[in-house]
């Protein structure tokens, strides 16, 4: 599709962007969007207000299905979900991050320094579930049973896929063994460890798996009625390729804000395209699929 190389994130760090992705809006006109991150030790009444108009909610209203796979991180339970900000559907994980191999009742319990309980389990809408597998699979699969579904109801659907990787901890496909060292030697290092060999296993795998949902929109003949939009919530750490920008997740730097941003759909965007028109995150809010009004 289009390559954007000017694409930006709204902020340096993860909920202040997802607040501009889901609102179309500066963050900071939202008390979530001050959160950088919002984490169990914010307000309890910080979190994306089920009332506000979303992405999913408008299109909601216009007819679509609407599922989050993934990441939320925009507000805890019981007051904040997907659910009440626009989803049908919902299977992730709730804080910032997770473990890998561990997303189960324990999953809290695991890599909280600096802030206790900033992982989260995995849910399904609002339960807490378990599943065995590693966290990238998970999701890919889910996506995949998504699309499949949407498919059969020919229903017109936005499907939400936020990945967790790379976010740290840096663990492999195969480095489940290595995941529960970790946790038994001490959360402190919960984002010390790993290489970039690992980082690059990390991102393979993620590759793979947009690569699985891509194939199962072709499968299913929706590749040339859907608009795929492929970003990230803020820069580089750690095991990132930044340059040839200074800084990296955290500052508002070139290296912790510009990030990848690309969209797809085929017969309306050429593909192999490149822009150097620069964009922010909240500007995906202004690609309205059809039967959804400037006025909606």
């Amino acid at each position: 599709g289009l390559r954007f190389t000017q694409g930006y994130s709204n902020s340096p760090d993860c909920s202040a962007t997802r607040t501009a992705l889901i609102t179309g809006r500066y963050q900071a006109r939202l008390p979530v969007g001050l959160e950088e991150p919002i984490s169990p030790l914010s307000p309890k009444d910080v979190g994306l207000p089920p009332s506000h108009p979303t992405v999913p909610s408008l299109l909601k209203k216009a007819g679509y299905g609407t599922t989050l796979v993934g990441k939320w991180h925009l507000g805890y339970l019981p007051d904040f979900s997907p659910l009440k900000s626009g989803y049908d559907h919902f299977f992730g994980v709730i804080g910032c991050c997770a473990d890998y191999f561990n997303h189960g009742a324990d999953a809290p319990r695991a890599y909280q320094f600096p802030i206790p309980g900033l992982a989260s389990q995995l849910h399904e809408q609002e339960v807490p579930v378990e599943r065995q597998g590693y966290m990238t699979n998970l999701l890919g699969d889910r996506a995949v049973q998504t699309i499949e579904g949407y498919a059969r109801s020919k229903e017109p659907f936005l499907l939400s896929l936020h990945f967790t990787a790379p976010h740290w901890p840096f663990e492999g496909p195969d480095d489940e063994a290595e995941s529960k060292r970790l946790r038994d030697i001490g959360n402190i290092r919960y984002r010390d460890a790993g290489t970039q060999a690992t980082y690059a296993k990390m991102v393979q795998n993620l590759d793979a798996n947009i690569g699985r949902v891509l194939r199962a929109l072709d499968d299913h003949e929706l590749a040339a009625n859907t608009i795929v939009a492929f970003t990230s919530d803020n820069g580089g750490e750690r095991f990132s390729n930044i340059w040839p920008f200074s800084g990296m997740k955290f500052e508002l730097l070139e290296g912790g804000i510009r990030v990848p941003a690309i969209a797809r759909w085929p017969g309306h965007i050429a593909a192999g395209s490149v822009s150097d028109q620069a964009m922010i995150t909240m500007d995906w809010m202004q690609a309205r699929p059809p039967g959804l009004s400037r006025r909606s």
